[in-house]
This record gives structure tokens, sequence and C-alpha cells, in this order.
């Protein structure tokens, strides 16, 4: 415990006296008494019996002034649409996306721009604090374990012949809002392994029948032969219509599924989905197919009033 300031405004006194008439062996002895009663440390507790402690002039020093309000605004927007990435991430995403972050909210002044492109990873964290706890809950997950076909569909354990394109990773993504009850799009991503190679498609509801239909549809639109096929562990995938189409053919697929219970085994799909476009405000780079090159999580995210509420859907 500390002491307390009648204590040491009455006792202190007598204690600087008794420590300044003993010897050297007793004021060690004073002041191991002293750090084990209230917990000072030993350098503190010597100035403390010998008086070298400035006195307390009441006024609060309030530190150097916060400079990196003035951008908190723009880092919130950025950080939010930017699907939340931690403030090392964030640090290059503001330098890049300021362009057009002028371009859709109006300009910056010249201290804001010169905070944005100085400001740190550990001050964005800072910044950000009070955003994460009000955005820390986690996503929701709308995969269902498929356990029909876990004993036929083997997990996949070794390496692909990735000397040619064909082997595709594929899993869903739901566009739900803020729940998972009723009934939503689901977008479908389908990467190359080799190549890198993307194709999407979307199904209402994810019914095997949908998911068989937006696969075909995909196999159709591909530049080669589709060889493998791995999936997570969802009943989209893990049901006898798309097992059957890719056993039933001239030319089997090897059909094979990712650990259960693991997140983003699916190592290419993530890295196609993960943090989304560029940007969020260069409009032409939405008019074009390779934008599923570069996220499937975008479209209509989490519908027209989701999450990112300027993303252009």
């Amino acid at each position: 415990m500390n002491m307390s300031k009648e204590l040491k405004k009455d006792w202190l006194p007598k204690l600087q006296v008794r420590y300044s008439r003993r010897n050297r062996e007793g004021k060690s002895r004073m002041l191991d008494e002293l750090c084990e009663d209230y917990e000072y440390e030993r350098k503190y507790a010597i100035k403390l019996l010998c008086g070298g402690l400035p006195p307390s002039s009441g006024r609060v020093h309030p530190g150097p002034e916060p400079q990196y309000e003035l951008i908190e605004p723009v880092v919130r927007q950025v950080w939010r649409t930017a699907e939340q990435p931690c403030g090392k991430r964030l640090v290059p995403i503001l330098r890049q996306w300021l362009p057009y972050y002028e371009r859709r909210f109006g300009q910056l002044s010249g201290r804001q721009r010169q905070l944005v492109r100085q400001v740190s990873a550990a001050t964005l964290d800072r910044l950000l604090a009070a955003a994460r706890a009000e955005h820390s809950g986690r996503g929701r997950c709308g995969t269902k374990p498929g356990s029909l076909l876990r004993s036929e569909i083997p997990i996949r354990t070794g390496t692909w012949d990735l000397s040619r394109p064909g082997y595709l990773e594929a899993d869903s993504v739901a566009h739900c809002g803020g729940s998972l009850a009723g009934s939503f799009i689901w977008s479908l991503t389908y990467t190359d392994i080799l190549s890198g190679w993307t194709e999407g498609g979307a199904v209402w509801n994810k019914g095997a029948s949908g998911v068989l239909a937006a696969t075909r549809q995909v196999e159709e639109r591909l530049p080669f032969a589709l060889l493998g096929f791995d999936s997570d562990n969802g009943g989209e995938f893990l049901n006898h219509h798309l097992w059957s189409y890719m056993r039933e053919r001239k030319v089997a697929v090897e059909f094979t599924r990712s650990r259960p219970y693991t997140p983003t085994t699916t190592r290419m799909w993530s890295k196609k989905t993960g943090r989304g476009p560029g940007n969020f405000w260069d409009m032409d780079a939405w008019k074009t197919r390779s934008w599923w090159v570069q996220s499937a999580r975008c479209i209509g995210r989490y519908g027209p009033r989701g999450r990112t509420s300027f993303c252009p859907v």
C-alpha cells in the first residue's frame, strides 16, 4: 500500500529525523522496512527520507497536445471500409487510398494530409481503440458441416501437381446483413492454385442444385480443363449433386476437402477475398470482370445497407 498524504505530512518528518541519525547499517534496515511496508522502490524511498523530492505544485501535467485527433474521422472511415485491418496494415492503405477518399468525401487540409502520411501504426491503434470496442464482434459463420460424404471425400493432406492449371479451390460468402436468418444471396469463388485465375458466381440460399449449376457455368468459362476441386466442409459443396458431377465423367476430378473446424484453409481463395480491391473509391476498377480477382467479399458485402456504407455496389 502507498503512504497516505496525511501520514506523509505527520509521520514522514519524524522518519527523516530518525534516518539522519542512523549509521549505514541502520539506514539500510530502515529502507528495507519502508520498501516492504509501502512497496516503494529503494531509490524513491532514499529520496523520500532524505527530503530530496520536490514539493508538489498540485498542477496536473497534461502531456503533449493530441495532434492526431484531427484525422480520426478519416482514419475510422478508411479502417471500416478496409475491413478493420491492424495498424501496421492500415499505414500503407491510408497512403494509397487518400486520393480516392478526397475524391469522394472532399479535400483535406494540408495539415491533415501531412498527419495521414506520417502517422505510425501504434498511433493508429490508439486512435481506433474506441472503434474496435464498438465493433468487437466476430463475423458470422454460415458454413454448416456436411456429414453425408465425409467418408467418401478425403481431406487434402498432400500437394497437387502444380505444373499445369486446373486445380481449383472454392468457397462461399454470405451476403446476409446483420443476421443469418431468412433468405439471401451467397457468392461463390473458384480460384486456380497455379495461375490465380478466379471465377465467381452467385446462388440463392446455397442449395445443392444451385451450387452445382454455378459450378457448371464456371467450368464452361475456364480456359483450361478442371482437374481437381478442393473446398471447405460446408454442405453447399459436400453433397451428392456435386460429388456425382465430379466423379461420373470420362476423366474424374479429384475432389478433396479441407480440415474441419480450421478456418481459411483454402489459402488461394482467402488471398483473393482478404482485403478487397486496391481501393474502394476508384470507380473504374468496379466495371471490369477483374473485380473477382480482387475480392468476392465486397459485392453487396452485407447488402445495400451493410457495414461498408460507401462501398460502390
